[in-house]
């Protein structure tokens, strides 16, 4: 069954009681991956070939989430090749049957925890409301506050002509310093 489809254990009072099991992704989760991306109807989605080979080298800088056997969500990061102490994270994504339960605070705290990092940024465009919610609370969490700046503007990604859709700005949003526990 892929990510998007609904089971019966997920509609019933109980779904909300599974536990939730958080792991870095292998090459055998790649499509799922994938199919979570795509799911959420937001995120730019890549080749499923890229999710694949992102699990392959990138495994440790990232997490996905199971419940009920069923992939439920991921984070895919990664470390600056400039900057070993910082985790940029890339795509968040939750299935629709899996949200409101905290699920993508759950993967980041996870993920930042076992990272090592003591800086995170990450690139929002103004309209993700969820997204600056989240990493707001990531920031609060390590008592300092998140930092945003321009990074990408409009004009660096394709046309619409040539996309078929406009791409927003991309800001950086920096938390730091990251508390290590």
């Amino acid at each position: 069954m892929s990510s998007a489809e609904t089971s019966p254990a997920q509609n019933s009072p109980e779904a909300d009681t599974e536990p939730i099991i958080l792991r870095a992704p292998t090459v055998a989760d790649g499509a799922d991956l994938w199919r979570l991306a795509k799911g959420t109807g937001v995120l730019d989605t890549n080749t499923p070939y890229a999710y694949i080979l992102w699990t392959r080298d990138f495994a440790e800088t990232s997490v996905i989430a199971e419940i009920g056997g069923e992939p439920a969500g991921f984070i895919s990061g990664y470390h600056k090749p400039s900057d070993h102490q910082t985790l940029f994270i890339w795509q968040v994504a939750v299935d629709s049957e899996f949200r409101g339960r905290g699920l993508a605070k759950k993967m980041l705290f996870e993920l930042v925890s076992r990272s090592g990092a003591s800086r995170l940024e990450t690139t929002i465009t103004a309209d993700n409301q969820a997204s600056i919610a989240l990493f707001t609370a990531l920031a609060r969490e390590h008592g300092t506050e998140l930092q945003r700046k321009p990074l990408f503007t409009e004009d660096y990604f394709p046309s619409p002509d040539e996309t078929g859709e406009d791409h927003a700005a991309e800001d950086l949003y920096t938390v730091e310093p990251l508390q290590q526990s």
